[in-house]
């Protein structure tokens, strides 16, 4: 018992390390010097060998189910590409904050499929989280950002698309777990989330190589972080509450918001504040939800 909270705590500093981690990602797409996608592909294909032999460890102490794909793994992958490609269209297109922020809406899509899909009717506090992160979307769409963004409306746009594809990846994920390890599943669906992000590149003819060592070196910190920074968090979500996990990881898109006001001059209106709180309120006040409903 006297183990108890020192092992809560090792989980909650791993969950933070996680959240921490991933926000350092759309600061790497934007200084990889390649194309959108591109920074896609070599974030999972530089992460592949050592998400390859976690996965051959797994399998090799008898937890996953065998190292061969099944199809709702590739369907995992799949998804994972394609959020992947249109997250980093958003933050070519937008500010850092606003592709963050709305990417993270995909806990929202998850459990709104599995209302209209699925008629599993959602709870009461659902439904305020659910009102909550459409007004703070609203906002934020409507905001204009203290940064030079390309094109803010079509990223945002893409940014939500994304929250829809990584909700799809997520429920893929789920029903793949039931078959393999974490890290099978994660091996195989950057396996093929590579070749989509590479096939999309090469089709918009995009820049593929990084033209410097800075390049290089982003490219190689995305892998790392996605191995890292994915890896924490799934680790830590086994050992979190899921309601606590729901609202730590959140702290990633704010921390994102800060990097590219210090990195990017990309400052955020107060409008902009006040939706990125709104919506990510909402996440956190839909995950609760969530949470307390498979409880009961």
């Amino acid at each position: 018992m006297t183990d108890r909270p020192r092992e809560d705590g090792k989980a909650l500093a791993v969950l933070v390390a996680g959240a921490c981690a991933i926000a350092f990602a759309p600061v790497f797409v934007r200084l990889s010097g390649t194309g959108p996608a591109a920074a896609g592909f070599w974030r999972l294909s530089l992460a592949l060998p050592v998400l390859a032999l976690m996965a051959a460890r797994a399998s090799g102490g008898g937890r996953g189910g065998g190292l061969n794909p099944t199809a709702i793994t590739l369907a995992a992958g799949a998804f994972f590409g394609l959020d992947l490609t249109f997250w980093h269209y958003g933050i070519h297109f937008t500010t850092v904050a606003n592709a963050t922020i709305l990417a993270n809406l995909s806990p929202v899509f998850v459990t709104a499929g599995a209302w209209l899909l699925l008629r599993e009717r959602p709870a009461r506090m659902f439904v305020a989280g659910l009102a909550l992160a459409l007004a703070g979307t609203w906002a934020i769409a409507a905001a204009r950002g203290g940064g030079a963004a390309l094109d803010p409306p079509l990223g945002d746009a893409l940014s939500i698309a994304t929250s829809v594809w990584y909700a799809a990846y997520l429920l893929c994920v789920r029903r793949a777990r039931e078959a393999q390890s974490a890290p099978a599943v994660m091996a195989w669906s950057s396996a093929v989330g590579a070749v989509v992000t590479l096939l999309v590149a090469l089709g918009l003819r995009e820049q593929l190589v990084p033209a410097s060592a800075g390049g290089w070196l982003a490219c190689a910190a995305l892998g790392l972080v996605h191995v890292t920074g994915q890896g924490a968090i799934a680790w830590a979500l086994g050992k979190v509450p899921a309601a606590v996990a729901s609202v730590v990881v959140l702290a990633q898109p704010v921390l994102t918001a800060v990097l590219g006001w210090l990195i990017f001059a990309e400052p955020m209106t107060p409008l902009q504040m006040l939706g990125g709180a709104l919506a990510l309120g909402g996440v956190a006040v839909a995950q609760l939800a969530a949470a307390r409903a498979r409880r009961l």
